[in-house]
C-alpha cells in the first residue's frame, strides 16, 4: 500500500465532498438537531436528579422524625430509595425510561424498581426518545452513506476507475484513501458536537460521578471508531457495485436491516432460547422454597422449632421468656436471613437469564456496528441494563442490612413477653433510627465498564480486521469489479 497516493485520494476526496453545495445545509440541520437533543437530554437528567434528591430528602425527615415506635412496626413502616442517572446518561438515555427509579424497602419482602417514566408516558416512548446517541446511533450513518455511495462506483461509472488503476494506483490504496476521505469530513463536521455535547449534557453538569472523564473519553473514541467502520462499509460497499444507484439502494437496505430488523429479531430469537419466568411465576417459586426451608410466620414450622431448642440449649434456660434478648426479633432476623437468601438465588438466576438473552444481541453486534455502538453507549453513559441491576441489587443489600439492624433493635431494647399485644406496647427512642446511613447508589467504576463492554470493543476491533480483508479480495480480484 502505498500511503502517499492514500493521502492524495484521501485529500481529493474531501475536496469533491466539501464542493456539494447541499452538504453544509444537510450539516446544519443535524447539528441543529443535535443541539436541542442535547438540550433535552441535559434537562431531563438535571429535572430528575434535582426531583430525586429532593424526595430522597424528604424520606430521610420523615423517617427520622417519625414518633418513637417498636421495631418491627418501624420495619413495616418502610424506607424509599432513588437511583441518580449518571450525568452522561443525559447523552443516551438507554434504559433508563422503562426501569424505574426508585424502590420501597420493607421487611420480608423485595420489591423491585418503579416509577419509570413509560409508565407515566402516553406510549410515545414505544418510538424511541430523542437523545444524541439516537442520532449518532441511526443519523450519522445515513449522512456517510449520502456522501459516500458513490465514490467508488461513481468512477466506475464514469469511467474513470479504470485510468486510476492504470496508473500505478491499487484498488486497496483507493479504497483506503475514499475511506479516509469520507471519514475525515464526518470527523470534522461533526467530532466537535459530539465532544461538546459529552462536555455540556456530562462534564458540565455540576455532578461528582466516579470515571466521569475516562467514559466521556470511551464515548468519543467508540463514536470514532463507529463512523470508521461505516465509511469503511459504504466505500466497501460501492467498490463492489457497479453504479451509484445500486449502491445507494444496497446500503439503505443494509442500514435498514441493521437499525430495524436485526435489533428486532436479536430480541425475539433471545427471548425464544431464554424463556424467562413470569412475575407470577417467580414469586409462586419463591413462596414455595420459603415454605420449604423455613417460614418465620408459621408457629407450627421445624425449622423454627429447632431453632428454638437450639437457642434455649445456647443460653441454659428453659424457656424463651428467660432469655437475655428478645426471642421475637431473632426469629425475625432468621426469616430475614432465610427469604433473602431464597430472593438472591432466584433473582440472580432471572438476571442471568435476561443476560444470555442480551448476550444475543451482543453476538450479533459482531455482524452488525449498530447493534455493538448501542450496547457499548449504554454501558459507557451508564444507562445499561446492568445499571439498572445493580442498582437493584445495591438496594436489596440496604433493605437486608436495615431490617436486621431493626431485628437487632428489637433483640437488645424491647422485652420479651408472651403476650404479643403487651410486647408491642413497648417503643425504642426515634435517635435510633437515625444511625443508619443513608443510601447512595454507587456507579460502576472504569475498568467494571470495560470488563461489561468486551464484547463490543472485541465487535469492532473483529469488523475493521474483516472490512480489511474485503479490501483486499477485491484488491485481488479487481478485474471483477472494474
Amino acid at each position: 500500500m502505498n500511503f502517499k497516493r492514500v493521502k492524495l485520494i484521501a485529500s481529493e476526496e474531501w475536496k469533491s465532498i466539501n464542493r456539494q453545495k447541499v452538504l453544509i445545509y444537510l450539516v446544519f440541520i443535524i447539528v441543529a438537531v443535535l443541539s436541542l437533543a442535547a438540550y433535552i437530554g441535559w434537562e431531563n437528567v438535571h429535572h430528575h436528579n434535582e426531583e430525586q434528591e429532593h424526595y430522597q430528602s424528604e424520606v430521610v425527615q420523615q423517617w427520622e422524625n417519625q414518633p418513637d415506635r417498636h421495631p418491627h412496626r418501624v420495619s413495616h413502616y418502610g424506607y424509599l430509595v432513588f437511583r441518580d442517572k449518571y450525568p452522561l446518561s443525559a447523552f443516551d438515555f438507554g434504559v433508563n425510561s422503562y426501569v424505574g427509579n426508585s424502590v420501597f424497602l420493607e421487611a420480608h419482602r423485595q420489591n423491585t424498581m418503579n416509577m419509570s417514566d413509560a409508565s407515566f408516558s402516553n406510549g410515545i416512548l414505544r418510538f424511541g426518545e430523542l437523545s444524541m446517541a439516537l442520532i449518532f446511533q441511526l443519523i450519522l450513518p445515513l449522512f456517510i452513506i449520502f456522501i459516500g455511495f458513490g465514490s467508488v462506483s461513481g468512477l466506475k461509472q464514469n469511467g474513470v476507475l479504470k485510468l486510476i488503476l492504470v496508473q500505478n494506483t491499487t484498488y486497496k490504496d483507493l479504497i483506503f484513501g475514499k475511506t479516509l476521505g469520507i471519514y475525515a469530513v464526518t470527523m470534522a463536521y461533526f467530532l466537535p458536537i459530539l465532544i461538546l455535547g459529552i462536555a455540556f449534557t456530562g462534564l458540565m453538569s455540576g455532578a461528582d460521578a466516579e470515571g466521569l472523564i475516562p467514559r466521556a473519553f470511551l464515548l468519543v473514541a467508540s463514536y470514532s471508531v463507529y463512523f470508521l467502520i461505516f465509511s469503511f462499509v459504504v466505500v466497501v460497499f460501492s467498490a463492489l457495485n457497479k453504479t451509484p444507484k445500486s449502491t445507494l439502494l444496497v446500503l439503505l437496505i443494509v442500514w435498514f436491516s441493521m437499525v430495524f430488523i436485526l435489533p428486532k429479531a436479536a430480541q425475539t430469537l433471545g427471548a425464544n432460547i431464554y424463556e424467562a419466568p413470569n412475575k407470577n411465576d417467580f414469586d409462586i417459586s419463591i413462596h414455595n422454597q420459603i415454605k420449604k426451608e423455613g417460614d418465620s410466620h408459621n408457629p407450627d414450622d421445624q425449622h423454627f422449632k429447632e431453632l428454638k431448642e437450639e437457642i434455649l440449649k445456647k443460653y441454659n434456660v428453659n424457656s424463651i421468656e428467660e432469655l437475655p434478648i428478645n426471642y421475637g426479633g431473632l426469629v425475625f432476623a432468621e426469616g430475614e436471613k432465610i427469604t433473602t437468601k431464597i430472593f438472591g438465588e432466584k433473582f440472580e438466576e432471572l438476571i442471568k437469564i435476561y443476560q444470555n438473552q442480551n448476550k444475543v444481541s451482543e453476538f450479533l453486534g459482531f455482524a452488525n456496528p449498530y447493534l455493538a455502538m448501542r450496547n457499548m453507549s449504554m454501558g459507557f453513559s451508564g444507562s445499561s441494563f446492568s445499571d439498572a441491576v445493580s442498582f437493584q441489587r445495591q438496594a436489596e443489600k440496604y433493605r437486608y442490612d436495615r431490617t436486621q439492624y431493626l431485628n437487632k433493635l428489637q433483640q437488645e431494647e424491647i422485652k420479651y413477653y408472651k403476650e404479643s399485644q403487651k410486647e408491642r406496647t413497648q417503643r425504642i427512642n426515634n435517635e435510633l433510627l437515625k444511625q443508619m446511613p443513608p443510601f447512595k447508589y454507587q456507579h460502576f467504576s472504569t475498568y467494571e465498564i470495560l470488563k461489561e463492554q468486551i464484547l463490543g470493543i472485541s465487535a469492532f476491533v473483529f469488523m475493521l480486521f474483516a472490512l480489511v480483508l474485503a479490501t483486499n479480495y477485491i484488491q485481488k480480484n479487481s478485474n471483477k469489479f472494474l
